[in-house]
């Protein structure tokens, strides 16, 4: 926390010191108001000015009653403030210049009424402007729109790897540098969401998605028609940025649109096509590659599907991000009314780029190592991710180099780990009614270690899957569909380990979730790219035996890291300056609020 939050925090203290006194349990994890979001003094005192009216406090107290979020109404007002614009910029500092005219001999105007009158909010909990009052046939819709965005996204990275003996024959350099096609994309993966993930948060969810499903969908035809490698390289490079956006922002709809009951459902749909679509590419690709058609159209064909994402994005995706909602909101009232002071708080932001830098592009990172849960996790999902890819090269020494097999029919095995991870889904959809059970009886708050005992589990089957593609995959006397079959275990841990560690991460830091998934993403490309750089030199000098037995004893030292989050997380978060925690006393029965213990409170904005 900067000396401009803490001075703000201290400004608001002084202000409203009973917002800080007050603790009030809500349907989701509930924003506390910042400075940004409650009533100046002046405001307050325009509505005592209402002899006769209602209070707006009588008001909020009504409102607090209702169990469904009440933090929706103040969603606006309370995020704009972590994002830029928070503190004092270049433009708003206090100026030592004289004062300008208005011009033309212009007396100034007098002062305005009090700007909070003029800020535009929810309805009420059941705005049906406000995502989660959506109708549930236009949620699947848009689930399965962006779920597709998401597939072609990650479909494209792995779909290279088919082609790269032959571009590496075709430009004579070793298959080592044809592989940089592949690690290129991954990690541009890396790099896009540093800039995509802040974007979200504060221009809408929808300007990014469609920006980059465009660029993504160039920089593929670029592939498909370069006349040299470097163009190969540096367009897989870009397009692995723009395609990164849905990694890092998709997830973060699914928040915006689904409550605790039914995001964990989101996520799975959400994660099972990060993880199935680099598996669907290879025997794909593989037979394109054989084909007459050749390489190349491995490019053209996702250059066709991301222009269908595109176009499907760019005609049917609404917006979903309550801030930018409420910016549509205020213009229509403004064009309406013709009243040019209405506004929403997001309008309210002055771009300045110093805080631009330090407050949006940098929140991941500061995420990711300031963060325990955020960085043990994205080691943890970054050896999972890492050895995603590395399978790109593993299955083919086991399938094609020792069993025989063709680039397309090779690319086959890949479905015993596509139905694991239908499987691990199928798990997780299970789990989802005794979640909700969980949820009613906390009185509608998360608590977000209750995501992590399928991690547990998935941690364990990932390793015996390891285990079983080492000892079962080095000799051709074993049948081939003995190593397949150790795709179910590894399939079935890894979408375990990674739904519900992404899940653990929206919970805990559901406000700033593009970014927490940012700065996981950030890292897991970063072994994405690198995996599959080693894996061939250490398949040749361990073996496959050897090297299965010591990926799988890795994975196995890392399966404490959940252990510990399931004991001590609440600890942690408690001590976080992102994501604290603290026990909330059941709020007595004259507020007509059920009793019992609330676990999960999010600590105010400006120390974000």
């Amino acid at each position: 926390m900067n000396e401009a939050d803490r001075e703000m925090e201290r400004n608001e203290r002084d202000a409203s010191p009973e917002r800080f006194s007050a603790v009030r349990p809500s349907h989701e994890i509930e924003r506390i108001a910042t400075a940004s979001s409650t009533s100046t003094e002046s405001s307050e005192g325009s509505v005592a000015r209402r002899d006769g009216a209602m209070s707006r406090m009588s008001t909020q107290r009504d409102l607090e009653r209702h169990p469904t979020v009440i933090s929706r109404i103040h969603t606006a007002k309370s995020q704009h403030a972590g994002t830029i614009g928070q503190s004092l910029t270049g433009k708003s500092r206090e100026s030592r210049r004289p004062l300008p005219e208005m011009g033309l001999g212009k007396p100034y105007p007098p002062l305005l009424p009090a700007q909070e009158e003029y800020v535009v909010e929810f309805s009420g909990p059941d705005d049906p402007l406000h995502a989660q009052n959506w109708p549930m046939k236009k949620k699947v819709f848009t689930a399965v729109m962006l779920g597709y965005t998401t597939l072609v996204s990650a479909f494209t990275s792995s779909i290279f790897s088919t082609a790269t003996r032959t571009v590496a024959a075709q430009y004579h350099v070793s298959t080592e540098v044809g592989l940089l096609g592949l690690s290129l994309y991954v990690l541009g993966f890396a790099l896009g969401p540093t800039f995509w993930a802040p974007l979200s948060e504060l221009r809408g969810r929808r300007l990014p998605i469609v920006i980059s499903m465009f660029g993504f969908s160039i920089f593929q035809i670029g592939v498909a028609a370069a006349k040299d490698l470097q163009t190969i390289f540096l367009c897989r490079f870009w397009g692995g940025i723009f395609g990164a956006c849905p990694l890092a922002v998709v997830a973060a709809i699914f928040s915006d649109m689904f409550d605790n009951r039914t995001r964990g459902l989101a996520i799975t749909v959400f994660s099972m096509t990060v993880f199935t679509g680099p598996l669907l590419a290879p025997f794909i690709g593989g037979f394109i590659v054989e084909s007459y058609l050749g390489w190349r159209w491995t490019e053209w064909l996702v250059a066709i599907m991301g222009f269908v994402a595109f176009f499907l994005d760019l005609f049917f995706l609404e917006e979903t991000y309550p801030p930018v909602i409420l910016i549509s909101k205020a213009a229509e009232l403004r064009r309406r009314t013709k009243n040019w002071g209405i506004h929403a708080k997001q309008e309210e932001i002055e771009i300045d780029f110093r805080e631009l830098v330090t407050k949006n592009f940098s929140r991941p990172m500061r995420l990711l190592f300031t963060e325990p849960i955020v960085l043990l996790l994205s080691i943890y999902m970054a050896f999972i991710y890492g050895l995603l890819y590395l399978f790109l090269t593993a299955y083919p020494i086991v399938f094609q180099q020792i069993h025989g097999m063709s680039g397309g029919v090779g690319g086959l095995p890949y479905f015993g780990m596509i139905i694991g991870m239908i499987c691990a889904g199928i798990y997780i959809a299970l789990t989802q009614p005794s979640y909700n059970k969980k949820l009613a009886a906390n009185n509608g708050i998360p608590v977000p270690e209750w995501r992590i005992p399928p991690i547990i589990i998935g941690g364990f089957s990932f390793a015996g899957g390891l285990f079983w593609f080492g000892w079962s995959g080095y000799k051709r006397e074993i049948h081939w569909i003995v190593p397949t079959l150790s795709g179910l275990l590894t399939g079935f841990g890894l979408l375990s380990i990674f739904l519900q560690a992404l899940n653990y991460l929206v919970d805990a830091y559901l406000m700033f979730a593009a970014s927490a998934i940012a700065g996981n993403t950030f890292l897991r490309s970063l072994a994405g790219a690198g995996f599959p750089l080693f894996s061939q030199y250490m398949f040749k000098a361990l073996g496959v035996q050897w090297a299965g037995t010591l990926l799988g004893c890795v994975a196995l030292c890392l399966v404490p890291i959940p252990v510990a989050f399931l004991i001590y997380g609440e600890r942690i978060r408690r001590k976080s300056a992102f994501a604290p925690t603290k026990p909330i006393e059941p709020v007595s029965e004259e507020d007509e609020v059920p009793s019992g213990l609330v676990q999960e409170k999010t600590k105010t904005d400006e120390n974000v």
